[in-house]
Order: structure tokens, then C-alpha cells, then sequence
């Protein structure tokens, strides 16, 4: 190996240890100062009590609440879930939502903050209509939730119904349907 071979090796190899060790202290403060950007709420789901009221801005950084009118809340808790609304709601119109006095809230707090910033915000400011977002983990921690599912919260006059699960299209559509 010649001189100007084990340096350009040296070299590489610095900048590898340098990214390793680097980038995950980046991610991890980047995510706390993240973190910190919503108020945490704490809230909890109850039936027969009315929704927590959420202080959250939608995925235009504008302020985000569930209207007095909702009927139903899309609450996707990981990418599975957020896939399964998206691949419904891709194709309607931007009113979709609204007539059917439904409101969809992502919970993006165990995502990296560089996935979020990168990918998963731009993903949602396609989105025709507003999507509550938490990027608090504190937030949302106590809602309802399930592996690969959506939750489903039904309300009446601002107060939980009922709360079930989506894990298909179908099941998702059928929710919209009533």
C-alpha cells in the first residue's frame, strides 16, 4: 500500500467513525428539541367523557383542533396505519373529510426528526385536506392503539363513543361509510 493509499484509507475510515458517532447524538437532540415544540397534554381516552382538548398545528405548521362537529377520529399511531389512510383518502376529494365531519391526527413522535422533516411532512402536505399532527410523545401516549391498525374514535357532541380498529381498506371505508 503506498503512502498516498493508507491516507486516503485513514481518511475514509475517520470520516466513517465520524458519521457514527455524530449523527445518532444529531438525531437524538434533534429529536429532543423536537420534542419540546409541542406542549404535552398528557391526555387520556375515555368512553362516555369528552375528547382532550389537543393544542397541535397540521402539517402547514398551522394550528389544529378537532371541530365541535366531529363524528369520527382517523388517529394513525405508525406507518402502517398512516399508509392505510393515505391509500384511501389519496383519490377523494378535499372535502372528503369535512362532509363526513371526520378528522384525521398522525402521531409522528417516535419518528426520527430527520425522517419527519425529510419525509414524512412533505408525504402529508400533499394531502388535500389538514392533518393533526404530534410530534410530542407525551401527547398521544394514553390513546388507544394497536399494531398495524388505525384508531378509530367515535364521538357525539365532542364525547368518545366508542373506540375500534381499521386494518384494511375495507374496514376503513366501511368507518366512512356511516
Amino acid at each position: 500500500m503506498t503512502h498516498a493509499t493508507k491516507s486516503l484509507y485513514l481518511a475514509r475510515t475517520a470520516a466513517l467513525l465520524c458519521a457514527l458517532l455524530v449523527v445518532p447524538a444529531w438525531f437524538a437532540t434533534s429529536a429532543q428539541a423536537q420534542s419540546s415544540t409541542s406542549a404535552p397534554t398528557g391526555s387520556t381516552l375515555a368512553l362516555n367523557q369528552p375528547l382532550p382538548a389537543l393544542q397541535l398545528k397540521d402539517q402547514h405548521d398551522k394550528a389544529w383542533q378537532v371541530p365541535a362537529d366531529t363524528r369520527l377520529v382517523l388517529f394513525a399511531a405508525g406507518r402502517k396505519a398512516s399508509s392505510l389512510v393515505q391509500a384511501v383518502l389519496e383519490k377523494e376529494p378535499k372535502d372528503f373529510l369535512a362532509q363526513r365531519h371526520t378528522v384525521y391526527l398522525a402521531d409522528m413522535s417516535k419518528m426520527p426528526a430527520f425522517a419527519t422533516r425529510m419525509f414524512a411532512l412533505p408525504s402529508l402536505r400533499e394531502m388535500p385536506f389538514p392533518v393533526g399532527v404530534s410530534l410530542n410523545e407525551a401527547t398521544l401516549a394514553a390513546w388507544p392503539r394497536q399494531p398495524d391498525s388505525l384508531t378509530l374514535i367515535s364521538l357525539a357532541n365532542g364525547v368518545v363513543q366508542g373506540v375500534a380498529f381499521a386494518t384494511t381498506e375495507a374496514d376503513l371505508r366501511a368507518a366512512l361509510a356511516r
